[in-house]
């Protein structure tokens, strides 16, 4: 309960981007000289609105589409009422599920943004196969990841992939397993991917 309570106040979710010494793409939640240019901006929602809208908002799938465009309106929907980037859970999703909301791991994660039962338990998520109700799920999580970790995206995905836990333990290092070490660059590729696509999402 003390997590989600922090998950209210409003943020704005920024994502900046630029290139290292040796030419490499960097992504960041900050402005420094590696990564001075704004790529993604989500505009803040004020906490009344974001209550609300998570509790009552009623969202439908776009019908007769697929994949990234048949559930648009809903991310897009759900990035507004959890200050996200839009960019951002596209990216997250086509890693975790392909856009299946039905999918389920071995682990037993489950629906679009893969959500564990004890994280969907954790963020009010009684059914995590509705994909609304997944989506809400996984972006409340990675939002209040993104606060724990200080707006390091990187450790951000690093823990929503192996748990918060897991990156602290690593002393707030990207864990040494290698599930973990090949997901946060492909979520980072997608997002890349994702945000030159859709430039002007909001």
């Amino acid at each position: 309960m003390a997590a989600a309570v922090g998950l209210v106040a409003p943020a704005c979710a920024q994502i900046y981007a630029g290139t290292n010494d040796s030419g490499a793409v960097v992504l960041s939640n900050f402005q420094t000289n590696e990564t001075p240019d704004l790529m993604i901006s989500a505009p803040p929602v004020p906490a009344p609105a974001l209550v609300s809208a998570v509790a009552t908002s009623q969202l439908t799938l776009t019908p007769g589409s697929t994949g990234a465009e048949r559930f648009k309106p809903m991310i897009r929907q759900v990035a507004q009422e959890t200050s996200m980037s839009p960019q951002l859970l596209h990216a997250v999703i086509a890693v975790e599920s392909g856009y299946d909301p039905k999918a389920v791991s071995r682990k037993g994660a489950q629906g679009l943004m893969q959500l564990m039962p004890q994280t969907a338990q954790r963020f009010g998520v009684h059914d995590a196969l509705d994909p609304l109700q997944n989506l809400r799920g996984g972006a409340m999580y990675l939002k209040w990841l993104l606060d724990y970790f200080n707006g390091d995206l990187r450790l951000a995905l690093a823990g929503y992939n192996a748990g918060e836990h897991e990156v602290v333990r690593a002393g707030y290092k990207i864990p040494a397993n290698r599930e973990t070490r090949d997901y946060v660059p492909k979520v980072l590729a997608q997002l890349k991917r994702s945000a030159a696509a859709n430039p002007n999402y909001f």
